[in-house]
């Protein structure tokens, strides 16, 4: 947003009546959009084996058709529809809005990604839905809508969006305010609006699985269960340094080769983003093959098998746990190279299975290594520490708050590490980066495409 509107107490009023009627609309699209790339991913991948006589499971090469169809359907959507399939994920996690007519589009590219195993998360796509919604409730309102008044309903749209996917209003929000980088007037508006659509939004979802019995627990993310931890000692801190670090260091070389890797997809891309699909399958049947594991650990964004990889942790052998950052952070890359969707849930699994083969190491217990190493990944990919040591702290919070000034720890020395690599990559001579908008990625170029509109997502 460039200014904030000028609004009296009976404006306010109306802005908050309008922000809960837009909440109440993007919560019920979000729990539908939700519900379908999930439903898909069940049906593809569980039932659909079963059907065609595979009463054993699915073969090992059945990844490889899915795969190969989104690479097809996520390069039309970039091609021929407007909006080339929402923002590059290479790029971070934008908090631009998006405008009605590239919905469309950006749900094909997001529905083809999350619903046919492509790693990547929905964070994105649900932003760009609930800011879309939103611009279009206030232009069926009043077509000649001021800018920031527009910025500002699209920006409750997306606060409702995103409270889904997190299971909490509270850290969607931390992450949308603390990306746009608002001012404290503009705060003022934002805020209030932003958390009432957000709170109807988990109104909804309570509701929606009253109503219907699809619970959204299917696809949302909760506390994970790790064992309790009360305190931490000088080994735990001695350790937090060095994980955070290597962890701040791994999602840079990923996004890194996703760049170097993106112009390559985009010379022929109706032919190397099928096969971009069918190198991920690749991998992931690499993985089944070299492991006990499923091939399910390295595709998809991580977020449904994030639990069990914490909770089994036991189950997994050092060379498993090596396999699956190898194999899951090459996969990850790929699909941040050319197909659509949000990085945060990715970099989430990885920095848990970070943290998890880090408590191998004496005297790291668990709770904390899993904690450090999902704060480190998060700060390192969206470059947000206050969302970062929020996320982290909540995905952690039945252990204890014993976690809580490791976490900080961690975070802050990730992200004087990514801060540290993109002064020494861009060199002496490189200014001040640019606006607002998005939220950078791990060692992040500027921005290739501009937002269409300026309100925080």
């Amino acid at each position: 947003m460039t200014e904030s509107p000028r609004v009296g107490g009976r404006a306010i009023v109306g802005l908050l009546a309008l922000s809960a009627v837009v909440g109440v609309a993007v919560s019920f699209a979000a729990w539908g959009f939700l519900e379908l790339t999930h439903q898909i991913q069940v049906g593809v991948f569980q039932k659909l084996p079963e059907a065609v006589g595979y009463d054993d499971g699915a073969p090992t090469w059945w990844p490889l058709p899915p795969l190969a169809l989104a690479g097809v359907l996520v390069a039309f959507a970039i091609d021929r529809l407007p909006g080339t399939g929402g923002h590059n994920p290479a790029e971070g996690l934008k908090t631009g809005t998006t405008t009605p007519v590239e919905l469309p589009g950006v749900l094909l590219a997001a529905v083809a990604t999350i619903g046919l195993g492509v790693v990547l998360g929905p964070e994105a796509p649900l932003i760009a839905l609930g800011s879309g919604l939103g611009m279009l409730a206030i232009g069926r309102l009043r077509r000649d809508a001021p800018e920031p008044l527009v910025a500002v309903v699209a920006g409750a749209g997306a606060f409702a969006a995103i409270s889904f996917i997190f299971g909490s209003p509270i850290i969607g929000a931390v992450i949308l305010i603390e990306a746009a980088g608002m001012d404290r007037e503009k705060l003022q508006i934002v805020v209030p609006t932003g958390l009432l659509a957000s709170g109807i939004g988990g109104l909804v979802s309570v509701g929606m699985g009253q109503w219907t019995g699809l619970s959204t627990s299917s696809y949302s993310l909760g506390p994970l269960d790790l064992p309790s931890f009360a305190r931490p000692d000088v080994v735990d801190f001695a350790w937090t340094v060095p994980l955070a670090v290597a962890v701040a260091l791994g999602m840079l070389l990923i996004f890194r080769a996703a760049r170097a890797l993106q112009p390559v997809l985009l010379r022929r891309i109706y032919v190397l983003l099928p096969a971009a699909g069918l190198a991920i399958a690749g991998l992931a049947i690499a993985f089944s093959q070299m492991t006990d594991q499923s091939a399910s650990e390295v595709l998809f964004s991580g977020q449904d098998q994030l639990p069990g990889l914490v909770q089994d942790a036991s189950g997994w052998s050092v060379w498993a746990l090596v396999a699956v950052l190898v194999l899951k952070s090459a996969a990850w890359s790929i699909s941040l190279a050319g197909f659509r969707g949000g990085p945060t849930f990715p970099g989430l699994y990885l920095g848990a299975a970070a943290g998890v083969l880090a408590s191998h190491l004496p005297g790291f217990p668990i709770t904390p290594a899993v904690a450090v190493g999902m704060g480190a990944a998060v700060v390192a990919v969206l470059r947000l520490p206050l969302s970062a040591v929020v996320l982290a702290t909540l995905l952690t919070a039945r252990s204890g708050a014993g976690a809580e000034s490791l976490i900080i720890v961690g975070v802050v020395v990730a992200f004087v590490t990514v801060l540290a690599a993109d002064r020494r990559s861009a060199g002496p001579d490189a200014g001040e980066s640019g606006g607002r908008q998005q939220v950078p990625a791990a060692d992040a170029p500027a921005q290739t495409r501009p937002a269409a509109g300026s309100a925080p997502r």
